[in-house]
């Protein structure tokens, strides 16, 4: 695990979302041309959905045919869902790019083949995210409690440490019912990005960056193997102490 982060402070969240999606465009060229694919895992949250509208805009950036795309956590609702990560992704980009169908791993819904058996989606999903798995970035947003994906404080998603997906059936955050990616995937990932503004997230982002427990502030626990990057704007890193 490298201790190599990096923390760009944003005048706005749209300047902060702008620069990433011109560093996603380029982080996966680098990683098509060092291994031919791209694998990413992608967030939602008003951030997460706006990097990919922006992506969508210059989508002559990425070479969409050869990258494979996962999701960090879903909530486990109908796939018709506007609450589905998945949905205002494909609303956002997919469906105005060519990925290739077959490299787009959804997390299954509960009208999908699984139906409402969430163990059971959860466990094909584990399947396809295993711990051979390695993205090259995985992003996050964050809340002010500092769960990342579906990963809460005090939970036992938080506390996992072998399995990469789990079922979370009492988030306290609605839905309950959600399938979140774990610590021992994410921190498996090159580049960890966090996307991240508002005055309401500070608090998170400070505590971060004292290396707080992850049980407490799940988001102290999330890092790359390579790069850990925090796009932050002002009013969310106002309590970060002064360099």
């Amino acid at each position: 695990m490298t201790d190599r982060t990096e923390r760009l402070i944003f005048d706005s969240a749209s300047e902060l979302v702008s620069t990433a999606a011109a560093r996603f465009a380029a982080t996966v060229a680098t990683a098509q041309r060092e291994r031919g694919l791209a694998t990413v895992a992608l967030t939602g949250g008003s951030n997460g959905i706006a990097l990919l509208r922006a992506l969508a805009v210059d989508s002559g950036a990425v070479d969409w045919s050869r990258i494979e795309i996962y999701w960090g956590d879903e909530r486990f609702v109908p796939a018709d869902d506007p609450e589905r990560n998945e949905l205002q992704a494909r609303e956002a980009l997919l469906d105005h790019v060519a990925v290739d169908p077959a490299r787009v791993h959804a997390i299954p819904a509960s009208d999908g083949a699984f139906g409402d058996d969430i163990d059971a989606a959860m466990r094909d999903y584990r399947r396809l995210v295993c711990h051979d798995t390695v993205f090259d970035v995985h992003l996050l947003g964050m809340g002010g409690e500092g769960h990342v994906n579906s990963l809460f404080p005090h939970t036992d998603a938080t506390a996992e440490d072998d399995l990469t997906v789990v079922a979370v059936t009492d988030s306290p955050k609605p839905p309950p019912r959600r399938i979140t990616l774990t610590f021992p995937v994410i921190n498996a990932s090159r580049e960890v990005w966090f996307l991240v503004s508002g005055a309401e997230k500070a608090e998170a982002v400070a505590a971060a960056a004292a290396a707080a427990s992850r049980h407490d502030w799940p988001c102290a626990g999330a890092q790359g193997t390579e790069r850990t990057v925090w796009f932050l704007d002002r009013s969310a890193a106002a309590d970060l102490p002064l360099s």
